[in-house]
């Protein structure tokens, strides 16, 4: 990474440690996931500007109240309040090991809540690794680490467990066959979450994709629900245009956690991302195919440049990915994801 461009990421990350994981009663504050995949794309000179409109939004960092302990941490799972707690829980561990060791223990244990926080914890995780891994160790991005942990952690919540997976269907096909969610259940996140616990149709689908008997495998196989949820999106996305952007960014950031994780790990990961992204679409998508999409931007650089002129943080996340899956398959769909967004979703500065 560009020496300036490291460094305007570092003053980002400082700058956003000041505000909170959410504001707004639950809205989660994506400025450092937007902020990174803009360093990233190369649109790095932008992230100042872009900072002034969206932390206008935000609210002060929460403080610490109570000292998690090491073996308690299972009471403060899950538990928002506590946000500040999480955070000074994961600084002392980054302090007295490496973050991968840090990120080897912890994953295991949050990995079974990744849809909560609507998937925003784990993609906050996707974006600290990444920037870790390219960009090299500095204190501002290992802080950005223990905040995104303390938010994986803080925002948790499970889905419905399931059993082995054990389908023939690879992901675009399972996932063409996850079902929307009924017309009638509607509300929070959450809510429709909790439906799927006893909703047969979506189970039968989730559970027909095919398992993973290696890491090696397992990684092929999350790639491939990456770009399947991409493809998702152009068809059924509008049902809600920002909730569906997370059936495809939180699988990516699982996609993006796995280089820095034990291979033990990968099967697990491509697991809970999987399920995560069918839950996500069943509960947001359209019932029907949308119109014509829109054709795609001429290369991942356009996409990312269109993005950030755009603002909305959704639609900067969704270019991201789709620039991965483009960079994987050469699948020029996949930049037609971030067009469609950005046609969906109201700009930053309007």
């Amino acid at each position: 990474m560009h020496q300036q461009a490291a460094e305007t990421l570092d003053e980002a990350f400082e700058r956003l440690h000041r505000t909170g994981s959410e504001f707004d009663d639950k809205l989660s504050n994506h400025g450092p996931m937007a902020v990174e995949a803009l360093v990233h794309s190369g649109q790095w000179e932008a992230v100042p500007a872009w900072l002034d409109v969206y932390t206008t939004r935000l609210e002060p960092v929460a403080r610490p109240t109570e000292r998690i302990a090491r073996d308690g941490w299972r009471e403060a799972l899950g538990d928002r309040a506590r946000d500040g707690d999480w955070i000074a829980l994961f600084t002392d561990e980054i302090a007295e090991q490496p973050w991968r060791e840090v990120l080897a223990l912890w994953w295991p244990r949050l990995l079974p809540g990744l849809p909560g926080g609507a998937t925003h914890g784990v993609i906050r995780v996707g974006h600290a690794v990444r920037a870790l891994l390219e960009a090299g160790e500095s204190p501002v991005r290992l802080a950005e680490f223990a905040h995104a942990m303390a938010y994986f952690a803080s925002s948790n919540q499970a889905l419905p467990e399931l059993p082995r997976l054990a389908g023939g269907r690879t992901p675009f096909d399972a996932l063409d066959a996850v079902p929307p969610l009924p017309a009638g259940e509607k509300g929070h996140i959450n809510r429709r979450l909790d439906f799927l616990a006893g909703w047969d149709r979506w189970l039968t689908a989730t559970l027909s994709v095919r398992t993973a008997d290696t890491p090696e495998e397992a990684q092929s196989l999350l790639a491939d629900t990456v770009h399947a949820a991409t493809l998702r999106y152009l068809r059924r996305g509008h049902g809600n245009a920002v909730m569906n952007v997370h059936g495809v960014t939180a699988p990516n950031a699982v996609l993006r956690v796995l280089p820095a994780l034990p291979t033990e790990l990968w099967i697990p990961s491509y697991t809970a991302a999987w399920a995560t992204s069918s839950a996500v679409f069943a509960v947001y998508m359209a019932p029907e195919d949308g119109p014509e999409p829109p054709a795609p931007a001429a290369d991942a650089a356009a996409a990312m440049e269109s993005a950030c002129a755009h603002g909305d943080e959704h639609v900067i996340k969704l270019a991201d990915t789709a620039a991965d899956v483009h960079a994987r398959s050469d699948d020029a769909r996949a930049l037609s994801a971030g067009v469609l967004a950005a046609g969906l979703v109201r700009p930053l500065r309007e």
